[in-house]
């Protein structure tokens, strides 16, 4: 929704309680309601387009909405992004990791002379083997009379995370501090 010559509507007390704007040679009037899909709409025009939208200066109650959203949804575009390069690199694999837990049990120790607990080893990570780096593919023809090929590609599986850790990577590298610190 493209927002034009949006203005706050005053109620008869003088306090706002609507923003009115157009869209498409439409006019509308929205309460400023957060549950408002269209009010939503209005945070994001101020978000990507400042204060273009609107006639004169944004009001600080909407500006302060908006800089709230875009601020919430970066921090949860980096808590994702952080998530996904938390991962395991699937041309590399990953080990296993083996922990040594109490079950809840004692016993006497009789070298030390008290009640210790009794130990087991538990996996906490399994181990994944790494993806084959590379995978044949039978190439066919146009030519029907043509013998089909064989061609060697990166593995796909690789190449998909390849590109995925470097957009999780490029959405932590654009977080501002202010939301990395707040994660």
């Amino acid at each position: 929704m493209e927002i034009r010559n949006a203005q706050f509507t005053l109620n008869i007390l003088g306090v706002n309680n609507a923003v009115s704007f157009t869209s498409g040679g439409v006019s509308y009037s929205i309460p400023l309601d957060p549950a408002n899909r269209h009010y939503q709409e209005v945070l994001d025009a101020i978000i990507a387009e400042g204060a273009a939208c609107f006639d004169g200066d944004i009001p600080a109650e909407l500006q302060t909405a908006a800089d709230t959203k875009q601020s919430n949804q970066q921090l949860a575009a980096y808590r994702t992004a952080t998530a996904r390069l938390a991962q395991y690199i699937v041309s590399v694999g990953r080990t296993e990791v083996v922990e040594s837990q109490a079950t809840g049990e004692q016993v006497f120790d009789e070298d030390t002379m008290e009640m210790v607990d009794v130990m087991h080893d538990v996996i906490t990570v399994t181990a994944v083997e790494a993806v084959e780096a590379t995978v044949t593919r039978t190439v066919y023809s146009d030519d029907m009379d043509a013998e089909p090929t064989e061609e060697t590609i990166e593995n796909p599986v690789i190449t998909v995370d390849v590109a995925e850790r470097a957009e999780a990577q490029a959405t932590v590298d654009g977080t501002p501090e202010a939301v990395v610190a707040a994660a």
